[in-house]
């Protein structure tokens, strides 16, 4: 095939740009605010049209709910789940206070990663009618629809922004786009039915041969700043200086035809290529057995068709091999025996010195210099299609697999509103893919992105090889750095204080106190943070849920939960800090059985509908933490078994910051008089349950430095559900 750019493609042989796929991402700091209202409700109109295109693809009602794969949802969830986010994440910015569809939204808000916190179990769900999703994603289009054109905006967009909102609600909706196409791509070809709108490459042949080119290497900063013209996840922002060393780098993304070659060499076959965690996974791991060829290879006989996201086809032998990282870490590792070169993934930072060639962005240029963001086709093409000076696919057609686990950037921080976008990513378990597919739109396909998976999933994604020195840290950060984590393990598992005794420890005890005249069959953690009061109660009920808000508090739960241990680091003074290790062992926790502790995200005021049935209720320091108490208050009996208990602890601390004034419980006056807490919890409850003993104080005492610390006193109050 004969070297092109971008301006010399033959656009004749390419679809017809569809009004509704091809988008520009927006700049934040440019127009009057009317005219980025018009673009922003523009540009949401698209995303959410763009969403229903994909789903028209799948041909029949089993496409909707069968498992693609086994470590995500039906598609069902997916095609839910990027409305319900837009109405989760208005909730927690406090700029809208009700729910469109609670049922719904509790469905279909979590479990869209392999997480060990994430409920994948079917029986647990009642899936909605594909129609009653429809329905749905009609009065979420709606509700944003008009936030949009009545919300305050302000140039440029910031954080702080309502409009930054909407933003992450669109841009996680494209992500989805790209992530539901795949699991299309998974499903049966009898679930999928071909579409205008989704046509695939029709130029297949023969693949160039490839070959290494010099790269010069040079001096860089990673990561962007606050105030950058474009929207951006929080992995994005901060500052990494690195210095690049020279390298050669492959010209051509890796071929079908190139790939076939290890396979041949026994490449499945032989240990010595891959990682342990790779022949693991090709061995033992693979839900389809042992791994023969990569995912996308259909077998024919002595040869292989191809699928793309609608259709099998003769294998194009000259389009980029679609496999994950431990597929391509053996590659690697093959082609370094056969050449005799250090051959191995690019760098984070290699690739960056690649894309230096590239001079524009996404919103931007004019066409599209990589078959990205859906400007050419629904599928790969020729690995030679796109060239920029000596290398081709510098951006597009697949993603490329790098050899970096993804990580924070020097001044790292999370959203408020989204504080687990990135953080349960940097376990050394997810590396970067950089440069886009063909289906990446938005902020996918722009130069700053930064997108990590686990090793063994599955994207659109292929590789380039590099021939480097460059080494790799490939292990994870042994101590939880989250400052906010590592402070909450220290309050649950490390030294008291002051004689002070440990606060969950205590909170636990005194449940087993209170419930000793009920079942002790199931209890539910309610605020569980990092789980200590979950783990003690395992020791006496059969079943206890521990869920939290937060999904930092829930990883670092489970991962005790799993390995027994956890590192962490407090701060002493300034920059000095301690390390520290929660032990299982050590803390006398070893003898409970952990396979009765199930953690899980959620939300304490719209939990899923399997939470229920329990004896106890545990609410921890919650109420005051809620943006609405009352709700909160008002509906728990109905996850309670009659005679159940229900145990409240709250240093009633109310902060506007976590609760509107009009819905605290107390600390305020009413019609002149005082109302405290104790007052308004009696009122909220009096209802349904009994209060079966006086008001506690209990105190805790959590630890800031080391010669810093919060001294606080809880009040518990004990309540019974009435028959």
């Amino acid at each position: 095939m004969a070297e092109n750019t971008a301006s010399q493609i033959d656009y004749s042989v390419t679809p017809d740009a569809h009004p509704k796929k091809t988008t520009r991402t927006l700049v934040l700091n440019e127009g009057n605010p009317e005219q980025k209202r018009e673009e922003l409700l523009q540009y949401f109109h698209l995303t959410f049209d763009q969403y229903d295109l994909l789903f028209e693809t799948l041909a029949c009602e089993k496409a909707w709910y069968e498992k693609a794969i086994p470590l995500r949802h039906p598609l069902i969830f997916y095609y839910g789940h990027t409305a319900a986010f837009f109405v989760n994440k208005l909730i927690t910015a406090k700029l809208i206070s009700q729910r469109v569809d609670p049922y719904i939204e509790s469905t279909v808000a979590i479990g869209v990663d392999e997480m060990s916190w994430d409920d994948l179990d079917e029986r647990n769900y009642q899936w909605p009618t594909i129609q009653q999703v429809r329905d749905y994603r009609g009065k979420v289009r709606a509700l944003v629809s008009g936030f949009i054109q009545n919300m305050p905006l302000d140039i440029p967009i910031h954080w702080e922004s309502p409009a930054w909102i909407i933003l992450m609600g669109i841009e996680h909706e494209r992500i989805h786009l790209e992530t539901s196409s795949v699991l299309i791509r998974q499903l049966p070809i009898a679930c999928v039915r071909r579409h205008s709108s989704w046509q695939h490459c029709t130029d297949t042949g023969s693949a160039p041969e490839n070959r290494l080119i010099e790269i010069q290497g040079g001096s860089f900063r990673l990561g962007k700043d606050y105030d950058d013209s474009l929207y951006g996840w929080d992995n994005e922002y901060g500052r990494c200086e690195v210095e690049v060393a020279p390298f050669k780098a492959s010209e051509y993304l890796v071929s079908n035809q190139e790939f076939k070659a290890f396979i041949d060499a026994g490449g499945y076959d032989n240990e010595r290529w891959w990682t342990d965690e790779g022949w693991a996974w090709t061995t033992f791991s693979n839900p389809h057995g042992k791994a023969r060829h990569p995912e996308f290879w259909v077998p024919e006989g002595d040869s292989y068709h191809y699928r793309t996201m609608l259709a099998e086809i003769d294998m194009p032998w000259n389009w980029p091999v679609d496999v994950n990282c431990h597929e391509a870490q053996a590659f690697c590792r093959w082609k370094s025996e056969v050449t005799g070169k250090q051959i191995q993934l690019p760098s984070e930072a290699e690739w960056y010195c690649l894309r230096e060639a590239i001079d524009s962005d996404q919103p931007w240029w004019d066409k599209a210099p990589g078959n990205i963001n859906l400007e050419y086709w629904s599928s790969s093409c020729p690995v030679d299609q796109f060239r920029t000076g000596e290398l081709c696919d510098i951006i597009g057609n697949v993603w490329q697999w790098t050899s970096t686990p993804i990580d924070g950037y020097e001044g790292f921080r999370v959203h408020p509103c989204y504080d687990d976008f990135s953080t349960p990513t940097f376990d050394g378990r997810h590396n970067l893919i950089k440069g886009g597919c063909w289906i990446s739109t938005g902020n996918y396909a722009i130069k700053q992105s930064r997108y990590a998976f686990r090793r063994h999933f599955f994207q659109h994604a292929g590789f380039r090889y590099v021939e480097s020195s460059a080494m790799t840290n490939i292990s994870s950060n042994p101590y939880e750095s989250d400052a906010l984590v590592a402070q909450y393990l220290a309050f649950h598992f490390g030294e008291s204080y002051f004689k002070v005794p440990n606060y969950p420890e205590v909170c636990a005890r005194l449940c087993y106190d209170v419930s000793s005249t009920s079942p002790r069959t199931r209890a539910l953690d309610l605020g569980c943070s990092v789980g200590r009061t979950t783990f003690e109660l395992a020791r006496w009920f059969q079943h206890v849920d521990g869920i939290d808000f937060s999904a930092r508090f829930i990883s670092a739960a489970a991962e005790l939960q799993e390995r027994g241990k956890i590192r962490y680091h407090l701060p002493t003074e300034g920059d000095l800090g301690d390390y520290f290790i929660a032990d299982t062992a050590e803390l006398g926790l070893d003898d409970i059985d952990t396979r009765r502790i199930r953690f899980t995200q959620g939300d304490a005021c719209n939990l899923k509908p399997i939470f229920t049935d329990y004896d106890l209720v545990f609410a921890g320091n919650l109420i005051d933490r809620l943006s609405n108490p009352a709700q909160f208050l008002g509906m728990i009996y109905e996850r309670m078994r009659p005679g159940g208990i229900l145990v409240i602890t709250s240093p009633y601390t109310w902060l506007e910051e976590y609760t509107p004034r009009q819905n605290w419980l107390g600390g305020i006056r009413e019609n002149g008089e005082a109302l405290d807490t104790y007052t308004g919890l009696q009122r909220a409850l009096s209802r349904h349950f009994e209060e079966v003993r006086p008001p506690v104080d209990i105190p805790f005492v959590i630890r800031e430095t080391a010669r810093k610390y919060q001294h606080t006193v809880a009040q518990c109050t004990v309540w019974q559900l009435k028959p």
